[in-house]
């Protein structure tokens, strides 16, 4: 993993173009990202004093100060700042004599904001600064691909084991999801990226259905979306399966689905426009007939969070980026009857794309 020092170095840079003297950090995650540290209650600073000296302040509290020892390395300042880090705790150990400080107003709360801004210097002045540091995190370095690569293939692993070998035909949706997540955490992950999802027949006409004590019978699809974290990095996947025998209409869904998929993922390349990849697949199942079934978007971005930047998405902004990590996953959802959905986690490269995900897209009967 990028040294500490150089990612805050890289923030300071992007902070200063934007006008900053100096920026507080409170997403946990941007955190970890920016220091290493894997606790549940910190603030950094990063910036330059008023005469232009680099500032690497974290802030913590008791709890976590033997913790920050061991995690925080030089050359960041690791400061006892009390509980309340929103307020003044945070306030006293801002850079003295600098104007503008920025917030990620997108994480500071709307009592945190007022705390701080009541016990700052006078003359400072709160910018909002929403994105720097997701925007640095959206491109992967390689020690971070290669986190995300083996949490991807930690899941696969568990899946082609409780899933395929491992049959689903008389489980429920919920012993199923269960017999995964467990899996997944006796092969090494610390836990799911997110609540599995299992649902079969009409049920996984639902994008985001919660598994039921529904036993799985034969002659439906059913639909897994899991993922797991593996040294704080979570992977994403979805494959969609069938119990064998069934109808016409379901396994045209399937093959549109399939045909979505694959276009869209040869579409994404380092240049490629976000919005350009997700119409790829908006206009084949279009075409297909299920555009009105397709109502979420194609993709997003994965790494410390399972949903962060970069968007594949009508709403996308700007063009992809070789180290970005997305997923490319199309559905389409017909209410009452059956959903699919393909799903791969893969890297953006100069040339293409690669594919963490290693399950197969045929669609597979499994008793």
């Amino acid at each position: 993993m990028s040294a500490p020092s150089s990612r805050a170095d890289r923030l300071d840079a992007q902070a200063a173009k934007k006008g900053l003297d100096a920026l507080v950090v409170t997403n946990l995650h941007d955190i970890r990202w920016l220091t290493g540290f894997t606790g549940s209650n910190a603030v950094v600073v990063v910036g330059r004093d008023s005469d232009g000296e680099p500032v690497r302040r974290f802030i913590t509290d008791f709890r976590y100060v033997a913790q920050a020892a061991d995690q925080v390395p030089d050359p960041w300042q690791r400061i006892d700042g009390g509980r309340d880090l929103g307020g003044a705790g945070l306030a006293a150990h801002l850079p003295h004599g600098v104007r503008k400080v920025g917030f990620d107003d997108a994480q500071l709360t709307v009592a945190a904001h007022r705390r701080l801004k009541n016990a700052v210097e006078i003359g400072q002045e709160l910018v909002p600064a929403q994105g720097l540091v997701s925007a640095l995190r959206a491109v992967k370095d390689p020690s971070e691909l290669s986190a995300i690569r083996a949490a991807s293939e930690l899941a696969d692993a568990a899946f082609v084991e409780i899933v395929l070998e491992g049959g689903v035909v008389g489980r429920t949706e919920r012993e199923l999801g269960l017999r995964l997540e467990t899996r997944m955490r006796e092969l090494g992950a610390s836990g799911n990226s997110f609540d599995p999802i299992v649902a079969f027949g009409p049920h996984g006409a639902l994008p985001h259905a919660s598994p039921r004590d529904e036993v799985i019978p034969t002659g439906v699809l059913l639909t897994v979306d899991w993922g797991c974290v593996l040294d704080g990095y979570c992977s994403d996947s979805t494959r969609t399966v069938s119990t064998g025998g069934i109808s016409s209409d379901a396994q045209a869904v399937y093959d549109l689905v399939l045909d979505a998929q694959l276009q869209s993922l040869a579409a994404v390349k380092a240049g490629a426009d976000a919005r350009a990849v997700d119409k790829v697949a908006r206009d084949v199942i279009a075409a297909g007939g299920h555009a009105d079934h397709f109502g979420h978007g194609l993709g997003h971005g994965v790494g410390l969070e399972v949903h962060e930047a970069p968007t594949l998405s009508p709403r996308g902004q700007g063009a992809l980026v070789a180290g970005q990590i997305v997923t490319v996953e199309p559905g389409v959802y017909v209410p009452g009857h059956h959903g699919v959905r393909i799903e791969d986690l893969v890297a953006v490269t100069d040339d293409g794309s690669d594919v963490f995900t290693t399950v197969s897209k045929d669609l597979i009967e499994v008793a």
